[in-house]
């Protein structure tokens, strides 16, 4: 999608600043905006707003539509009921991603009380850049679409506009997905902040980080109390005395980021990281040699750090990949990781196409319940709703660059509660 598309974008009150924001951001990227209202912070109703971008995506008078309410939940219900219209409503990058890839979204909705600017940027970004190209994935999108056409076979003319029922209804739902039982005050957080610091590995991986940035991040994790610092070896030794004295714990990843070393040259970084203060080792696995079916050098790969690790009381975490790998070869995985006495499993490194996802987690978890290994998802997680939602899935370890971010989110929700 390297042409200009031509993109409509609408909002209610609650997602004016956001969508005005949007807008400066879309025009950046070198498309076209037909605003669809609202103009200002006064109270109006998302359906009327949501119907006037669907109304321009399906008549083929714009290319994609962009919808902002507060949760973006009841502007995707109303979208879709505009025939020709598939809206999603998405609140990461992975789920703007896959629903471009897997179901040819064309109408965006967002949720102003649930991303932050930036975040809500990425998510345009991968949408608008992203198409449904694979066979396989287009077919089902045309089963869609038949369903689509036998529904409108039996509606009368007059179902094309929402009913008062329905437009209170949807409002009810949204409510109730904002609000407690109560309807007054927001649902408590779901992992209190003093246990989910706990569940957190600080990661600072980028190529180009500094001293000054491992010092930031060693001081955060002692502010916060977040369990480990996860940083390339060659500041291992640095964050080690940086946290002296404290219960934070080093990791440092081994094989990074693409796993190709010879198993010789992974325990060989394993040794020295250990030897320098590491107490837990993320060792990302050969990738090709798991998926060619080289099952004895992957385990002899596993297997060379876990017993440096186990030699040192260090914990082993096992790098899959996922986004490059089959559910077979995840399974695989897991398993030849479980063979050779790694204590975890782990998503991703965050450096390949996308990061951790709830089917990854839900898949891993499940997979290693037997040996009763952990799980560390890693890759895209930046806010405490995805953290909420991995740990669901089964995480027993969470890898972020935005920790910070994620705390704050969750020491807001506390206050909100008390």
């Amino acid at each position: 999608m390297g042409s200009p598309l031509k993109i409509a974008l609408g909002a209610d009150h609650g997602g004016f600043e956001l969508k005005q924001q949007l807008l400066e951001h879309v025009r950046s990227l070198g498309h076209e905006v037909k605003d669809c209202g609202t103009h200002g912070k006064e109270p109006v109703d998302y359906p009327r707003f949501a119907h006037a971008v669907a109304s321009l995506v399906a008549s083929g008078a714009c290319d994609f539509g962009i919808m902002v309410d507060g949760a973006g939940i009841g502007s995707a219900m109303a979208a879709n009921k505009v025939p020709g219209v598939l809206a999603a409503a998405c609140y990461n990058e992975d789920l703007a991603r896959n629903s471009r890839e897997h179901n040819d979204a064309n109408v965006l909705t967002l949720g102003a009380g649930h991303v932050d600017p930036e975040t809500a940027k990425r998510i345009v970004s991968t949408f608008l850049s992203t198409a449904c190209t694979v066979e396989r994935h287009k077919a089902r999108v045309r089963m869609i679409r038949e369903l689509e056409k036998e529904g409108l076979g039996a509606r009368r003319p007059e179902a094309d506009q929402l009913a008062p029922a329905d437009i209170e209804r949807i409002t009810d739902r949204v409510k109730q997905l904002l609000t407690g039982p109560s309807g007054s005050a927001p649902l408590p957080p779901v992992i209190p902040p003093e246990q989910l610091a706990k569940l957190i590995d600080h990661t600072m991986l980028r190529p180009d980080a500094t001293s000054a940035d491992i010092q930031k991040l060693c001081d955060e994790a002692r502010q916060y109390g977040f369990f480990s610092v996860c940083v390339n070896p060659s500041y291992v030794a640095e964050a080690k005395a940086l946290l002296r004295s404290t219960s934070v714990k080093v990791c440092a990843v081994v094989g990074f980021p693409l796993g190709a070393q010879p198993p010789e040259t992974k325990a060989l970084e394993t040794r020295r990281a250990i030897r320098e203060g590491a107490q837990e080792i993320d060792m990302v696995i050969n990738i090709g040699a798991l998926k060619g079916g080289d099952e004895a050098l992957v385990r002899k790969d596993i297997r060379g750090v876990v017993e440096i690790c186990m030699d040192s009381r260090a914990a082993c975490k096992v790098i899959l990949e996922t986004v490059l790998l089959t559910d077979e070869e995840k399974v695989r995985g897991c398993e030849l990781a479980m063979k050779a006495g790694a204590d975890f499993v782990k998503t991703s490194t965050g450096f390949s196409k996308a990061g951790a996802t709830v089917e990854d987690v839900t898949l891993m978890s499940r997979t290693v319940a037997p040996r009763k290994l952990g799980v560390k998802a890693a890759g895209g997680i930046r806010t405490y709703g995805d953290v909420v939602r991995m740990i669901q899935a089964g995480a027993t370890r969470v890898g972020s660059s935005s920790s910070v971010k994620i705390m704050e989110e969750a020491l807001a929700l506390g206050a909100r509660k008390e």
